[in-house]
């Protein structure tokens, strides 16, 4: 069911590539940051189109985007055509995708590590990770500002079970920093007992408050899993409800921009010796 919805986003991926935001300057600068000199090329887990893909070779960085879905393939190759030192490989999950011998010095996944087998993910990520190479898992998230707002559009989402979570909590919950539990499935719980993975960090970037118009919001809203998943019907009525609410309380709000992140570095060689 996992890979299932997981190439769900195939089937309306122009209006993915509109809605979606990209990654921030601050993400990226974060990622380099901890990756350190010697970054030599990258690989990235479920490329999507491409956002991530260009923000990182935007910096300069040769990055393999792995892509499983054609469709949304097609779109990620239109949007990096320009786009120095990207290679796109695509048909293949990451766990089916063979790098034929190829080691990078950064793997990275952007809202895609949740799709891939638990129980495969960390050995294929040490696999393709040359020894002390980064990998760097990271999500976007857009919590409302205002606890009215977020009252009303979580009510609307348990009614439909859409799990839009990242889209209707509050801002103010997410004025700490991150902790790993069983309900928010972060990676630091699957990478804390492998011994194989070290400097293991959990970031929380913030990029400042954006400001939501209602079409732009339900566009996103769209795209996710959760309401592409619903029988068609069943999704009208789940994004009617939406707008209603969020119409409700004037022709726009803000929410906060946040990315968290999750850095590793593979054990170099001769410390596992």
């Amino acid at each position: 069911m996992g890979q299932q919805r997981a190439l769900v986003f195939g089937t309306t991926a122009e209006a993915y590539d509109a809605a979606r935001p990209g990654y921030s300057d601050l993400l990226v600068d974060t990622v380099l940051a901890y990756a350190g000199p010697g970054l030599r090329r990258a690989v990235e887990i479920g490329a999507g189109t491409g956002k991530a893909t260009v923000a990182f070779a935007g910096r300069g960085v040769p990055v393999l985007a792995v892509e499983p879905d054609p469709r949304m393939a097609e779109v990620l190759r239109r949007n990096t055509a320009d786009v120095p030192h990207v290679e796109v490989e695509a048909g293949l999950l990451f766990e089916q995708w063979q790098p034929g011998g190829r080691r990078f010095e950064l793997v990275y996944a952007a809202q895609a590590w949740h799709w891939l087998d638990p129980h495969t993910r960390r050995d294929r990520v040490h696999d393709v990770l040359a020894p002390g190479g980064t990998v760097a898992l990271f999500w976007n998230f857009a919590p409302v500002v205002d606890p009215d707002l977020h009252r009303a559009l979580q009510e609307t989402d348990e009614e439909f079970g859409t799990g839009l979570m990242r889209l209707t909590e509050l801002a103010a919950d997410y004025a700490g920093e991150i902790e790993s539990t069983v309900e928010n499935g972060w990676p630091a719980r699957d990478f804390a007992g492998d011994a194989r993975f070290t400097d293991q960090r959990s970031v929380r970037v913030r990029n400042g408050r954006v400001r939501q118009g209602v079409d732009a919001w339900l566009a996103r809203v769209a795209t996710q899993s959760g309401v592409q998943m619903l029988e068609p019907g069943r999704r009208e009525a789940c994004l009617a409800a939406l707008r209603a609410a969020l119409t409700a309380h004037g022709d726009g709000f803000d929410t906060e921009w946040i990315t968290d992140v999750f850095l590793a570095r593979r054990v170099p060689v001769e410390a596992l010796a």
